[in-house]
């Protein structure tokens, strides 16, 4: 059988067919040509791979937000595994994240899914971490949140949202309780976080950031979406905020004909998780995080 790996130019039918097949791949975490162009940095590497002529697999390598490290993600069409497409990809993507000059590799994987973690496990990459996906199904009117004493919330804009990165988005990132020390380039943050502004807020105190909460576009469309950063400024932690700021969004969901909320948290964040389970979240599925040195 012939493969064919192919780099990934940016343009709308390139876009297109690699968003397609990722969301074949992981129905559970889809994504749409717009946000896969909204990803792109000058690091990013973007492969399909074909098969005899078929388009059976997507890959993508770029820095990862894991110090040290370069995020690579193979993905192949469950009937066409087994031909080393798999391999073919993972060679090329690592081949790149050499290039970027990291010390290892990280990868992620569904939990369901027996045959990529043995992928992951042949490739020399080892299981360090886990993201929870839970999920919350929308009523059509949820009830207000109830706002700590001298905190306000609102809306986030573009100015909110920058000054959001250095009050509490920074922050939030280094105490992610993660296999090491995890970082967000503001760059990043701007083009991010927020999708979807009308559910993303602030927590003010005195005028001043203490808190956020983010919330993202989701590929099924507006009636899904996803939750971003919460994170509250140490000093006011265990004073409801982030309770606060989660009930607004719920009822911003309501308001808007939201009908689910996505969210993740990583192993060592089970308070958010537990959290979460208050709300009315349900756990869904689990994602794996491998981690190894180059190949």
């Amino acid at each position: 059988m012939s493969i064919r790996l192919e780099v990934v130019e940016e343009n709308e039918a390139a876009l297109e067919a690699w968003a397609a097949i990722k969301s074949r791949v992981e129905p559970d975490d889809p994504i749409t040509p717009e946000q896969v162009a909204r990803g792109l940095t000058p690091s990013r590497l973007l492969i399909l791979a074909h098969l005899d002529g078929r388009l059976v697999g997507c890959g993508g390598a770029d820095l990862s937000t894991l110090g040290g490290l370069a995020v690579v993600k193979p993905r192949v069409l469950p009937d066409a595994r087994g031909h080393g497409v798999g391999r073919a990809l993972l060679d090329r993507l690592t081949e790149h994240a050499r290039a970027l000059g990291v010390e290892g590799i990280v990868s992620y994987v569904d939990d369901n899914d027996e045959r990529s973690t043995e992928f992951a496990r042949r490739s020399g990459l080892n299981e360090v971490d886990y993201q929870l996906e839970q999920t919350r199904a929308i009523r059509a009117e949820e009830p207000p949140p109830d706002v700590p004493d001298g905190i306000e919330i609102v809306s986030v804009d573009d100015e909110l949202l920058r000054a959001a990165y250095d009050a509490v988005g920074e922050q939030g990132y280094e105490d992610m309780p993660l296999s090491r020390s995890a970082w967000m380039p503001l760059d990043q943050w701007l083009r991010t976080e927020a999708t979807r502004r009308g559910g993303s807020y602030v927590a003010l105190h005195d005028g001043e950031i203490v808190g956020y909460a983010g919330m993202w576009e989701h590929a099924n469309g507006d009636a899904t979406a996803e939750h971003g950063l919460t994170a509250v400024r140490r000093e006011y932690r265990r004073r409801r905020i982030a309770t606060a700021l989660k009930r607004t969004q719920l009822a911003w969901a309501a308001q808007t004909g939201v009908r689910e909320l996505v969210t993740r948290t990583q192993k060592g964040n089970e308070p958010m998780q537990e959290l979460n389970r208050k709300l009315g979240y349900v756990d869904r599925s689990r994602l794996i995080t491998f981690e190894g040195p180059l190949p």
